[in-house]
């Protein structure tokens, strides 16, 4: 991205990168969305999180288009609550890789994002405060008819990138296997389904070069939009796969620093 040229997409993860460790977007934040999109930047929420789990956040950060949910799964219009777009897991392909998941990770407890709710195992004991009341307590995940937008991997005796180095190669091209958290929480999707392919899509129905992009993360979810934007920015508080990766750096999600880059851009205008 040249100096001088405002982004025309700027794309955001929302946990570790937009929001507060209180879960909140920011005053500051949202005064530097609200000039980035005076500036003629649309604001693209891309997120790991369900669309339920989204337009709360969107509202305070003013977005009321298009969203993309479940790391690339789901496309989400803010504004009529209707999934556009989505890219489920084949279910055989899924029982495969549930498979290699009990072998490398005996005990593993299995959930399914279906995109409007979380259909959880016993063994999947994983709630999120904001989201009980989509939890559906079922024998299997692979019982009904319900789409697997993700199939989510559950290990309390493992970190995320422990269980990532286990399976991972196991697993090989059958799914994207990727996490969002440092929780012992695998989020496995269709393969091909990244952030960065989705948001890839949706620049190209705009006419929007990556070049055009500039993105924030802190999870190795995000490294495929921090490495296909023009300007790709690891948060302070990123995971140390992503700081090493990104090439570039800003604040933490606690000194907002989403609205520095922000303001720094509209001032070399």
């Amino acid at each position: 991205m040249s100096t001088g040229n405002f982004p025309r997409i700027v794309a955001t993860d929302l946990d570790g990168t937009l929001l507060t460790t209180a879960g909140e977007v920011s005053a500051r934040t949202r005064q530097a969305l609200e000039a980035a999109r005076a500036a003629g930047a649309e604001i693209v929420l891309v997120t790991a999180r369900a669309p339920r789990g989204v337009r709360e956040i969107a509202a305070q950060a003013g977005v009321t288009g298009t969203v993309i949910c479940g790391n690339g799964a789901v496309v989400y219009d803010v504004a009529t609550d209707e999934i556009t777009h989505s890219s489920p897991l084949d279910p055989q392909t899924a029982r495969k890789v549930a498979e290699t998941l009990a072998l490398a990770l005996p005990g593993v407890g299995l959930g399914v994002e279906t995109g409007r709710n979380v259909l959880a195992e016993a063994a999947y004991t994983r709630r999120v405060d904001y989201d009980l009341a989509s939890y559906i307590e079922v024998e299997s995940v692979f019982d009904g008819d319900r789409p697997i937008i993700k199939l989510l991997a559950l290990s309390t005796a493992h970190t995320a990138e422990e269980m990532y180095a286990a399976v991972a190669a196991a697993i090989g091209d059958l799914a994207e296997v990727t996490y969002s958290g440092m929780e012992g929480i695998l989020e496995i999707s269709a393969p091909g389904v990244t952030k960065a392919v989705a948001l890839d899509r949706l620049c190209a129905e705009r006419g929007v070069g990556a070049g055009e992009v500039v993105a924030f993360g802190d999870m190795p979810n995000d490294l495929p939009v921090l490495l296909w934007a023009g300007a790709g920015y690891a948060m302070a508080n990123a995971h140390p796969m992503v700081l090493a990766a990104a090439g570039h750096r800003t604040l933490s999600n606690d000194e907002d620093g989403v609205a520095v880059v922000l303001e720094d851009l509209l001032a070399a205008r």
